[in-house]
């Protein structure tokens, strides 16, 4: 089978209780959420200034985002580790769109895009985001499906301006819901196990009287190694999780043409397992008994460029274990540990959304899985270091914790990050 990483994240907005007193509009407002996705107006992208910041700068701030996301997580996580930064800001962009004052300068530097604001090029992060998005969706090799579907209280009124710029940069599908009607959870979930095309069957989040919004942002990718590895040589071997405890895993094997290198100074071994078409895997390996805090404290797109600039291309005996991951996680603790605070208290300001006060975030939520074989992935999330490319082992035998990546190299964009601790353990 081929690889498949999926990713789902869930942002749940809740408020005061909305009585028939409370309802803003009337009932030709109400009508107009029943089919909202229809009832708005396209327009054009503006066209970027081709003398400002590039998709690419959008892109190295995600990745630097996600590896600030990943250090929170990891802070609080001592298994296994595996999401898409990608879907979180999409999510939190999708929010951003709605949010004014100090929340939206919040989800502005938390989600490391302060450097547009700086630059006075803010008015371009829309186009770059859908640039982006667009952009890594075109895929020739992988298959890579990414989308956002936002479920509406059907008495919750939306500002057109808001649905408009959703629509136009995220590609949001907008569905009105009573919330207070059992069969909401039946239809999110419908909804859920047809965008992950089944791979997500469980997903439960918290609805109540006090829900107004749920945005889900979905990503998934499907890829093919771009040489597999052998099946019939795939035999259990040890993988040492610590010092004092090693498990048995199927190791995988291939002797490939494959990009790796050392990093002495941060005593690393990184190798690079490419895909069909545009993606690959980067492996990032310490030494045996190695510091892996350590280096997760180094991560940035820097550091990653600079791995790939001095890789050399050499053939190498390749032992990789097969895992399978599935991963839940609330994001809340972590965001506001990078500063994204306001939109979870009274303090939150979504006017740009809507009329209505009160209003909150309550949880972001993220599940995803990743599921790594023989054939392939499919899942449905500058350093002083001393860089030595010529000593590459001829044999890299991942057999102990390692960090691993998977990038779009088109756009230099990370798809996904995760951590193996114990590839036996898959929750």
């Amino acid at each position: 089978m081929s690889t498949i990483r999926w990713a789902l994240v869930t942002a749940l907005l809740v408020g005061a209780c909305l009585g028939h007193s409370g309802i803003k509009g009337n009932k030709s407002k109400d009508k107009h959420y029943q089919d909202i996705s229809h009832k708005v107006e396209e327009h054009q992208t503006p066209l970027n200034d081709t003398t400002g910041l590039s998709v690419f700068d959008i892109s190295e701030m995600n990745t630097n985002f996600g590896f600030n996301l990943y250090r929170k997580m990891a802070d609080k996580h001592d298994n296994n580790i595996f999401f898409s930064p990608l879907s979180v800001s999409f999510n939190l962009a999708s929010l951003m769109a709605g949010s004014r004052g100090g929340t939206y300068d919040e989800l502005l530097t938390g989600l490391n895009w302060e450097a547009l604001k700086k630059s006075k090029q803010l008015k371009l992060l829309p186009s770059l985001l859908k640039e982006l998005r667009d952009g890594v969706r075109r895929s020739e090799g992988y298959d890579l499906d990414l989308g956002s579907v936002s479920f509406v209280h059907h008495l919750f009124p939306l500002i057109d301006e808001f649905i408009n710029e959703t629509r136009t940069y995220f590609d949001t599908e907008f569905r009105s819901l009573d919330f207070h009607d059992q069969e909401a959870k039946n239809i999110i979930k419908e909804v859920i196990i047809k965008k992950s095309r089944g791979k997500v069957t469980d997903f439960q989040d918290e609805i109540d009287s006090q829900t107004k919004m749920i945005l889900l942002d979905y990503i998934l990718f499907k890829g093919k190694w771009q040489i597999p590895f052998n099946p019939d040589s795939t035999i259990d071997e040890s993988f040492f999780v610590n010092k004092y405890k090693a498990v048995k895993v199927p190791m995988m094997y291939k002797s490939d043409k494959v990009g790796s290198m050392i990093d002495k100074m941060l005593s690393c071994t990184v190798l690079n397992l490419p895909y069909r078409g545009g993606a690959h895997m980067l492996v990032i390996m310490p030494e045996k008994g190695g510091d892996l805090e350590a280096l997760e404290d180094r991560l940035s797109m820097q550091l990653v460029a600079s791995w790939l600039e001095r890789m050399k291309i050499r053939k190498t005996d390749v032992f990789f274990p097969k895992f399978r991951l599935d991963q839940k996680y609330k994001l809340k603790a972590f965001l506001e540990a990078l500063g994204i605070k306001d939109v979870f208290t009274g303090k939150a300001n979504f006017t740009g959304m809507t009329e209505e006060r009160n209003l909150r975030l309550f949880e972001i939520t993220q599940q995803a899985l990743i599921d790594i074989d023989e054939i392939g992935a499919e899942a449905s999330a500058i350093t002083a270091s001393e860089i030595v490319g010529f000593a590459m082992p001829h044999t890299v035998r991942v057999n102990h914790p390692f960090i691993f990546m998977i990038f779009n190299e088109n756009y230099k964009s990370l798809l996904f990050i995760g951590r193996i601790i114990n590839p036996t353990i898959a929750h």
